[in-house]
């Protein structure tokens, strides 16, 4: 009572001030303004309800975030065309990317719920919209909702009531469809439009998504008729009297569903069909790539439109990555590849390959079942269309693998979908996953009408690939990894284990029973059923061992070794091959991703997903896998392999994304042998992040990364790599000066231990020496530099050897071909003979004198008496005055090396100053065998010289 009596005293209050009038009000300052607005008329509830349903589906799922979180679901769509269907045509499908047939017309959501009739102005209408899977009806969902909610779309509707028909197939009580509103959305539960009186409820629109979900019966023998909004009823019946227009006809109805339960609701409840077909034409899905891939500005929004250009060629080719973007559900995956492959940065949250593809099933088929409308048995998983799709679609994909084939026939897509069905129950489920399903995995081959004879009828041209080629070694990866492909005699032994072990002791009295009846050769056989179950657990670890075995050989296929890294093969899927392409040195295709996927499938964040989609890989078969993989690659590691093999063990050891394998694999590799390889910025990431694996007492001996196309963006993300190595190779690639920092730093770190560093070929100049040589006086781990034709100039090497000489453990220093001269060579050479262990200094193909030479050869022996007394090797020429050099082939073969990269005509320049130091050299001995030894090196200077002028004249043809 004290509690009613004090609001009773504080409503006479604001009753009393309200008399007052408007100077009272004024008076009161903030303290009656906060009065003013605790007392204030509640909000209006259809204003409610449209900023909650805002804050709820503009949330995007955690997948979306790898692209930055740049945009929001206004930014990103793109509208899918919508195509109107008459009743008659309504199963037709489109399943290429073409234009539909005569008939049909492109609409808008809107223009669907336009009035055609006297009936559809009398009652609500109702559209039917559906599609296959893939095809864009969340999305396109998701966005009417939000611009409805911001009056850009269906204004003439005051109430949008959205439902999802899963969660409404789980109700179990009854209840009317008011307490139906208000129990999803609580502040419309004393709402008019949806009392039921007068005309009121034509300005509210229900929206039930996904209505195959539910088992609806439109029979009046076993769904009742009901006009009263507030009678309690299932919420099936409710939803089928809502379609009758039996309970508030005036309302409109918008529902959405796969091709498969089209049927389920008859057609005369329907106002409208309208089919959603995805896109179809290359310019919706550049559109949605746009939006996707060019949400930065600057330098890195020129590289991205680049980008997007080369995917748009691609799909105007008429590509088979066009036909598979016919689906925005693909134009998704291709999007999220892409950003994988080229928006990596050193900040990048982990992610991988195989997470890319898990989390594109997740998306399209979490929580979908075999048998929807149907009450889920005990055991759900049994029933998941994921674990289907995995025995029937990655069956035939792991087929393919196996036989090295990418089309199918329709014949055997009917043998491996369809397999033995006997059951009616097995038939309808086999054509609704045809239906809604197939369509999404396999795609009609586009290529394949280009290649076959004329000949060939039109049955036998038709086959059929897998939308994206990647899909294809994924499931098969995953119906390995899950185990489906055992052998007869496995899976007979697990049925009899199963059963053995349900039995328990009972097994155990009933064999102690009846061997005291029955003979002992049958008793033998009863004794051995026990062992059954350690039995299959021996095969089982057999066949664990015989995945991971065929992981490591998949991986180091003889055959697969002259293809190019798996990265790079995945980005031409995508992009296309512009200009000439690779020659191929395998007959069949090849599925270098396949035992990629294996390993990223055992990561535990993809097993997580994976338990969601109903196919559960057990903690003990990954312990089993890679207990033995293990094993297999370190052997295979002990042979030689080609960068584009080490590589692609790098992808596989990053998907598999367990630090102790990847230690345990990378303690037998020495060398890590990359040349060649055009690294980008996830490869880079991808070495930095597997080598962070090691423990900080690991090693490498060298890590060669020569004609790589680093820039100074990548070599801040492989700084993790380089603290682990000691020969650091980085010749012939893209480094500026502003790279010498970075390259400073790491000479700077405590933790680095570079005894060797080769920066070859690098455009440095002298500003990036001078950086770079900043770090050698607290430097003492570094034993060979290398700046052979990095534009150092004389001031670059006045810099070297003013520096040189606060390192005390330098050995060999090679600044060949850098266009030094006389005076500033002299010097260097000064500062190394002085210099405490320098042995060797790299002078050719510099602009050095007969003079300038001479004096170098004779400054070699040290001037001070506290000189180490040893003499320096200064390499300026295939002699040393009238001797030989006896680094004479060195020095040609670096240079027929490295001459196809080097300004020609300089180095045949500096090819006859050597032959004319051989000549005069010769002149000067006296012994024959000498003289010998002078015209064979003649000889090889010779050959050099006629390969670059061969070269010269094809270039110019």
């Amino acid at each position: 009572m004290s509690l009613v009596h004090r609001l009773t005293q504080l409503v006479g209050v604001w009753r009393w001030k309200r008399r007052a009038g408007p100077p009272l009000c004024t008076a009161a300052g903030l303290h009656w303004r906060t009065f003013c607005s605790t007392t204030a008329p509640d909000p209006d509830p259809v204003e409610t309800h449209k900023r909650r349903l805002i804050q709820w589906f503009s949330h995007l799922p955690n997948e979306e975030k790898q692209f930055g979180g740049y945009f929001s679901p206004d930014t990103m769509h793109v509208d899918p065309l919508i195509l109107e269907r008459r009743p008659e045509e309504r199963a037709g499908l489109v399943s290429s990317p073409v234009l539909p047939q005569t008939g049909s017309s492109s609409v808008t959501v809107e223009q669907l719920f336009e009035a055609t009739d006297v009936r559809d102005q009398e009652t609500g209408v109702t559209v039917l919209m559906y599609g296959a899977v893939g095809t864009g009806k969340n999305t396109v969902l998701r966005k009417l909702v939000l611009d409805w909610c911001r009056g850009a779309a269906l204004t003439q509707f005051k109430l949008l009531l959205p439902f999802s028909c899963e969660d409404l197939s789980h109700m179990t009580k009854t209840v009317s469809l008011r307490d139906l509103v208000s129990r999803k959305y609580f502040h419309l539960r004393k709402h008019p439009l949806l009392s039921g009186e007068g005309n009121q409820a034509k300005d509210l629109l229900f929206l039930f998504h996904k209505m195959e979900k539910m088992k609806l019966d439109f029979r009046i023998g076993s769904t009742e008729l009901c006009s009263d909004p507030n009678e309690a009823l299932p919420a099936g019946v409710v939803v089928v009297n809502l379609l009758r227009k039996y309970m508030l006809p005036e309302a409109s109805i918008l529902v959405s569903t796969r091709l498969s339960a089209l049927d389920r609701i008859p057609q005369k409840y329907v106002s409208r069909y309208a089919q959603i077909c995805g896109f179809n034409d290359p310019d919706r899905q550049r559109a949605y790539f746009t939006s996707r891939l060019l949400q930065q500005s600057g330098e890195a929004a020129q590289k991205n439109e680049a980008l997007v250009e080369l995917l748009y060629l691609n799909l105007q080719r008429e590509s088979q990555l066009a036909a598979a973007c016919f689906l925005p559900s693909y134009c998704w995956l291709t999007c999220a590849t892409l950003h994988f492959l080229h928006f990596t940065h050193t900040n990048t949250p982990i992610r991988t390959l195989t997470g890319i593809y898990t989390s594109f099933l997740r998306l399209n088929f979490g929580g979908e079942v075999l048998s929807p409308g149907r009450a889920m048995s005990t055991q759900e998983h049994q029933n998941s269309l994921m674990l289907h799709v995995v025995r029937t679609v990655g069956k035939l994909a792991l087929d393919g693998v196996t036989y090295k084939r990418t089309s199918f026939t329709e014949k055997e897509l009917e043998q491996w979908i369809g397999g033995k069905t006997k059951t009616d129950e097995e038939l309808r489920q086999l054509a609704v996953f045809r239906t809604d399903v197939l369509d999404f995995f396999m795609a009609p081959c586009v290529e394949s009408s280009k290649h076959l004879p004329e000949d060939l009828s039109e049955a036998d041209e038709k086959r059929y690939v897998f939308a994206v080629p990647a899909m294809q070694e994924y499931l098969a990866a995953l119906y390995v990894v899950l185990g489906e492909n055992k052998s007869a005699l496995e899976k007979l032994t697990k049925q009899v284990s199963t059963a053995i072990g349900q039995a328990g002791d009972d097994v155990s009295t009933i064999i102690n029973i009846f061997s005291k009846f029955i003979p002992l050769r049958i008793f033998a056989l009863f004794n051995l059923l026990k062992f059954f179950p350690k039995l299959f657990e021996k095969l089982s670890s057999h066949n664990k061992g015989n995945i991971a075995r065929t992981m490591a050989a998949e991986m180091f296929r003889t055959e697969d070794s002259y293809n190019e890294d798996v990265l790079d093969q995945v980005e031409q899927n995508l992009l296309g091959v512009h200009g000439p392409q690779q020659q191929q040195h395998t007959e069949g295709q090849p599925f270098e991703l396949y035992p990629i996927f294996m390993g990223g499938l055992l990561n535990y964040g993809n097993r997580v997903q994976l338990e969601q989609l109903g196919c559960t890989i057990q903690s003990s078969t990954v312990a089993q896998i890679t207990k033995a993989l293990r094993k297999y690659l370190v052997r295979e590691l002990n042979k030689p392999q080609p960068p584009e093999e080490v590589m692609d063990l790098l992808v596989l050891l990053y998907e598999f994304q367990n630090p102790r394998l990847s230690a345990d694999v990378l303690s037998s590799i020495r060398s890590i042998r990359l040349a060649d390889i055009r690294m980008t910025s996830l490869k880079c990431f991808v070495l930095a992040s597997v080598l962070s694996c090691t423990p900080p007492s690991y090693h490498l001996e060298s890590l060669d990364l020569s004609s790589c196309l680093l820039t100074s963006e990548m070599l801040k993300t492989l700084m993790p790599a380089f603290r682990h190595t000691h020969n650091l190779n980085l010749q012939f690639n893209s480094l500026h000066p502003d790279s010498c920092s970075l390259l400073r730093d790491l000479l700077l770190d405590p933790k680095s231990c570079v005894k060797s560093l080769q920066l070859c070929d690098n455009p440095l100049l002298d500003s990036g020496a001078h950086t770079l040589l900043e770090a050698l006086p607290q430097n003492q781990s570094l034993r060979h530099l290398s700046l052979m034709h990095t534009a150092l100039g004389d001031q670059g090497a006045l810099d070297l050897a003013d520096k040189i000489q606060q390192h005390s453990g330098l050995e060999e220093l090679n600044v060949a071909y850098n266009n030094i001269g006389d005076n500033a060579a002299l010097t260097l050479v000064d500062a190394c003979r002085e210099h405490p262990s320098i042995h060797t200094v790299h002078l050719y193909l510099n602009p050095l004198s007969d003079v300038g030479k001479q004096s170098l050869y004779v400054r070699g022996v040290p001037k001070s008496k506290g000189g180490s007394g040893r003499r320096v090797r200064v390499l300026a020429s295939v002699t040393e005055g009238s001797d030989l050099s006896e680094d004479w082939h060195p020095i040609l073969s670096v240079i027929r090396e490295n001459a196809s990269s080097w300004d020609r005509e300089r180095v045949k320049q500096q090819l006859r100053v050597f032959l004319r130091d051989l000549e005069w050299g010769r002149q000067q001995q006296q012994s024959i065998w000498k003289r010998l030894h002078f015209r064979k090196v003649e000889k090889g200077v010779r050959q050099t010289l006629r390969m670059l002028d061969k070269n010269t004249l094809s270039t110019y043809k």
